[in-house]
């Protein structure tokens, strides 16, 4: 267990990142936290911002009743604002928000109110500062991310092969691209510290095949390496059968049924990794408790499946799971970004 103290270097961390979001002396900046966030990081952000002689205010709100079925882990879709207007309003009229709420806002249904305002949204991932230390965002990571976006934005198909079996098409028709490198600096934009992916969230209809999970993938919301195969049928966006004998599939079969929601079996998102400070097996060095595995899903050549909320599809549910894959091969109409796990051209 890592102490929970407050420490020099975590706050010099947290005032690096502040300074690529462009936070200027005597700039209004909420902090945005619930009782359930972590109190460290909370107050590490209010003395980076007053570092950089900005003028933090905290928004706090009080952690909602849990309503769903099964624990909720990950899902970027928080509720923790319950659409209160006056929270609202005071974050889309600061200059940037550090979002320290448990799940994240990125799909909650109150950020475009707040980026309308003119508010800049950066999502802190609820890890201990000790990982947030090791993965300062880097300047030299803005432009592959940006190549990787183009790619995206070009491209009318995405195939993702493996060894292990997995045979997915994604058409990207109607997608919605974009991607994160770990700081945001424009009005209205949205970013998340660790940073490094490339994805795109499909128009419905859009996923089919084959992914099959092997020992050493993830699954994040478990926050657990998979140690026996799974297999997933997806048609038409939609798990629709789940094959495994092992444990992992047991508790994956468990989790999807549990919401009683068939939206919580489609795709999210799928995309890659692109940071390669980001580690594969760091999620071994951690308690659950310290660790929200947002580096797993950045961790550089990793093929990123997603299920759960998708607004370019319509499809709204706190049903999720983040599946960060190694070892797999993608094309966008042919051309390969990612071989084998690995990162190829202009995006290496």
């Amino acid at each position: 267990m890592l102490a929970d103290r407050i420490e020099a270097k975590w706050i010099d961390a947290f005032a690096a990142t502040f300074a690529l979001c462009q936070v200027k002396p005597g700039e209004a900046v909420a902090i945005l936290s619930e009782t359930q966030s972590r109190a460290l990081n909370v107050q590490l952000a209010e003395l980076a911002l007053l570092q950089l002689k900005a003028r933090p205010f905290h928004v706090v709100v009080p952690t909602p009743p849990q309503r769903a079925p099964v624990p909720i882990r990950s899902t970027g879709a928080s509720d923790a604002v319950q659409q209160l207007e006056p929270v609202v309003k005071a974050l889309a009229s600061a200059g940037l928000v550090v979002d320290l709420t448990v799940e994240g806002l990125l799909h909650a249904p109150e950020l475009p109110a707040i980026l309308r305002g003119g508010a800049r949204l950066l999502m802190v991932s609820n890890e201990h500062p000790e990982a947030l230390e090791r993965l300062v965002p880097d300047p030299a990571l803005a432009p592959k991310v940006k190549a990787g976006i183009k790619l995206l934005k070009a491209a009318k198909t995405m195939r993702v092969t493996s060894a292990a079996g997995t045979a997915l098409t994604v058409n990207l028709e109607g997608a919605m691209p974009g991607g994160v490198w770990g700081w945001c600096e424009r009005p209205g934009t949205v970013a998340h510290w660790p940073g490094g992916l490339c994805l795109c969230f499909p128009r419905a209809g859009a996923v089919d095949g084959t992914l099959v999970l092997a020992p050493g993938d993830v699954n994040l919301t478990f926050k657990r390496y998979i140690e026996t195969p799974i297999r997933l049928s997806v048609e038409k966006d939609y798990v629709t059968k789940i094959d495994g004998s092992g444990v992992d599939a047991e508790l994956m079969r468990s989790y999807f049924a549990a919401w009683g929601d068939r939206e919580a079996y489609a795709v999210s998102h799928v995309g890659w990794g692109m940071n390669p400070k980001a580690r594969w097996d760091a999620m071994a060095m951690y308690d659950k408790r310290d660790f929200n595995g947002t580096e797993l899903r950045a961790f550089a050549g990793n093929f990123l499946y997603s299920t759960g909320a998708n607004e370019t599809a319509g499809r709204h549910t706190l049903g999720h799971f983040d599946l960060p894959m190694r070892g797999c091969t993608v094309t966008l109409d042919g051309t390969t970004v990612v071989e084998n796990g690995v990162l190829r051209g202009e995006l290496a």
